[in-house]
């Protein structure tokens, strides 16, 4: 028989993990836009969709002139908010 601290806790922990696992995706599209990853392959292709659909909220928020500017403004910024609001549901979660 689980506490429900201790079903808490483990809920806690799943969404600091998710939001970490998402925060990772969208990271690693910036990182491979920066490096000019080969968009015909399939990896680069499916990490690539996965962080559009991710941060489909805020991939266009910036205009700035400079491609490469936008993304990392827009895509970090999704990445940020993400963590930010996971980790602090996480905390909410394990102070009750």
């Amino acid at each position: 028989m689980t506490t429900r601290a201790s079903t808490t806790t483990t809920a806690a922990r799943v969404i600091a993990a998710v939001a970490d696992v998402i925060a990772f995706v969208i990271g690693l599209w910036i990182l491979m836009y920066l490096l000019d990853a080969n968009r015909a392959n399939d990896l680069v292709e499916f990490v690539r969709g996965a962080a559009r659909w991710l941060a489909g909220w805020s991939h266009d928020l910036f205009t700035f002139d400079e491609e490469w500017a936008r993304v990392v403004s827009g895509y970090g910024l999704a990445a940020l908010v993400y963590l930010f609001l996971g980790h602090a549901g996480a905390r909410a979660l394990r102070r009750r």
